[in-house]
């Protein structure tokens, strides 16, 4: 006769979700953020957790958390297992009912004002039943948000190497200057006529900021960067200011203290639709299926 399961089991499978969240993004406000729970909430299940183990599972790291040796056994030993049962729990919901479920939905801090709001409002209308939960962040946390499956889609630029994906078009690069700079009269720019200007960029982990780097190179010139910073439109407010000049992707709504030129020979990026490792649920491939018919004649611009 089979062994009946521990107490612990009884306790510790209902609040796994919230260990296995929490330990993935190594912060307790995102994972709340993530589970929908208030902090508060969240806080006392993973102490739960801890008391019914009876040892330590998480240890304060500057702002964020980390786990102990402890906490990482136990994350890798049941975090497949909870993937595992998330998606059979979600491919059965959606079986039964293939015009709802839920798509947890990443894409990029360069697209979205106007383009993937735009899609997603086409899609619900097709679709109203299917519910979205939607993530907008920088490449390197979509990435890891795909892989750990807290995503099902998600559109990047570029797409990873390791991870399924179809190409939605390109996102050409241009310079930018203010209004006032001795630039501004120009329609389009050799790069070698750049050397001497100061730039406001990436840090160096950013793709972006490889292409740039790469692109200047290829002209001759190490490029002189005054500014680093990750948020594009932050980066915008610093070249309307005058405080250097920035290759960046154009913006989807105008900003009208700054003017385009076209770099010759400029960088261009592939945008990819990205899809995890998991079998998808009927409303993933439904969403899917969506995107990769309508998001190329949105998001790309050829020309531009």
């Amino acid at each position: 006769m089979d062994e009946l399961l521990s107490r612990e089991i009884e306790v510790l499978v209902p609040l796994l979700a919230a260990f296995d969240v929490t330990a993935s993004q190594g912060h307790i406000t995102r994972a709340a953020q993530l589970l929908d729970v208030p902090q508060s909430s969240l806080s006392r299940r993973l102490k739960t957790v801890e008391k019914t183990l009876g040892v330590q599972l998480f240890q304060p790291v500057g702002r964020g958390i980390a786990l102990t040796a402890a906490g990482r056994e136990l994350f890798d030993r049941t975090h497949h297992l909870v993937r595992s049962l998330d998606d059979a729990l979600s491919v059965v919901r959606s079986n039964a009912d293939p015009d709802s479920g839920l798509v947890r939905f990443g894409f990029p801090l360069t697209l979205g004002p106007i383009s993937i709001p735009a899609l997603l409002a086409e899609f619900h209308t097709a679709a109203p039943r299917i519910r979205l939960h939607l993530v907008q962040a920088h490449g390197e946390a979509l990435v890891e948000q795909i892989h750990t499956g807290l995503l099902d889609l998600a559109v990047m630029i570029p797409a990873p190497t390791d991870l399924s994906a179809i190409m939605l078009g390109h996102q050409r690069i241009h310079l930018y200057v203010a209004r006032d700079h001795r630039l501004a009269g120009r329609d389009d720019i050799d790069p070698s006529e750049l050397s001497g200007e100061h730039f406001i960029a990436n840090p160096p982990a950013f793709h972006l900021r490889g292409l740039f780097d790469s692109w200047c190179a290829a002209a001759g010139f190490t490029p002189h960067v005054v500014f680093e910073i990750a948020e594009f439109e932050a980066m915008r407010a610093l070249v309307a200011h005058g405080l250097g000049i920035a290759l960046l992707p154009e913006p989807e709504t105008p900003h009208p203290d700054l003017h385009r030129i076209t770099l010759r020979d400029a960088p261009r990026r592939t945008i990819g639709l990205v899809t995890g490792n998991h079998r998808p649920t009927p409303a993933v491939a439904r969403l899917h299926e969506y995107l990769a018919r309508h998001a190329p004649a949105q998001i790309d611009h050829p020309g531009t």
